[in-house]
């Protein structure tokens, strides 16, 4: 099978579409990005990585840095996590406060806003902020093999100054107890983990080990431990686009996890880490063209977990 000529086709293939969706206007340094760019990055398990279209261009990766803290937090206090934070589906908008109020300040998953802010408060035990951010970063470059990767610290001061919703969410659990630290502190954390700048390649790297039974073979370094890798990759196929993630099960058949800056980390279990990026949105706040790109992708690999 040649990835480098499927990767080519499909950016040729929708390069007549590209600037389709919308961009995250709602925070203003992602409002400023070329919507008409489009990148893939496919990193297999035997270490080999192609690539096609702008996939070295950095974008800021949002939510998809929820993989990542989920991972941190688990090693830090394992499965007492799910005390804090449920594992299913929410059906809601990812900044939605609706189910909290039914449900007394437990987060249905930690790949929607209210769970990803859990996740960070769990990470920031024991380190002032700026401490867990520094931890996070230095967790990025030991997944990417990358010590290049950087905080844009004009997006995350963007978010901070714009963030009414999250803070709104970050209060209200803190209400139900389900945060330990000051409101600030958290949301001054998530802010910048959402802000890592990261390219296409860059992000395949990173997710390596989630193809490859927890271990990064570019490193030959163990991440995880196979059965966490096994779960993260379930949470991330319910859980990983918000109210659309089961039509991106349906559609793509593949573990994955969006982000508001058009970015989305795919998962072929045993085969392939994947990273796409195209900065408009769809209605559910996916990347619209790394939506099909991976679709068209599933579909000519037979990669879908579901089978071809």
């Amino acid at each position: 099978m040649d990835l480098q000529a499927i990767a080519d086709d499909i950016v040729r293939d929708l390069s007549p579409r590209l600037g389709e969706g919308k961009v995250a206007d709602y925070i203003p340094e992602l409002a400023k990005v070329d919507p008409k760019q489009l990148g893939i990055a496919i990193t297999t398990v035997d270490g080999k990585t192609y690539r096609a279209g702008d996939a070295e261009t950095a974008f800021s990766v949002q939510s998809i840095s929820k993989v990542f803290m989920l991972t941190l937090a688990l090693g830090k206090v394992g499965e007492t996590i799910w005390r804090r934070v449920g594992r299913e589906p929410s059906g809601s908008a990812f900044n939605s406060i609706v189910q909290l109020e039914h449900e007394h300040g437990i987060p249905r998953n930690p790949f929607i806003n209210a769970g990803a802010i859990v996740v960070t408060d769990i990470v920031l035990a024991g380190h002032r902020p700026r401490e867990a951010i520094g931890e996070f970063l230095r967790f990025m470059h030991y997944v990417a093999n990358d010590d290049s990767l950087y905080i844009d610290e004009p997006v995350a001061r963007s978010e901070q100054r714009t963030g009414y919703r999250n803070f709104a969410l970050a209060n209200f659990m803190r209400g139900f107890d389900n945060l330990e630290h000051p409101v600030d502190h958290v949301l001054g954390v998530y802010f910048h983990q959402c802000a890592l700048a990261m390219n296409c390649v860059q992000l395949s790297h990173a997710g390596l080990f989630l193809a490859n039974r927890g271990t990064n073979p570019l490193t030959g370094f163990s991440v995880v431990s196979p059965r966490r890798a096994r779960r993260i990759n379930a949470i991330m196929l319910t859980c990983g686009h918000y109210d659309g993630s089961g039509d991106f099960a349906f559609r793509v058949g593949l573990p994955g996890k969006s982000g508001v800056g058009g970015g989305i980390l795919a998962v072929a279990p045993g085969r392939a880490s994947i990273a796409v990026w195209s900065p408009g949105l769809d209605e559910t706040g996916n990347s619209l063209l790394g939506s099909i790109a991976l679709e068209m992708l599933a579909a000519r690999t037979g990669w879908s977990v579901f089978g071809t």
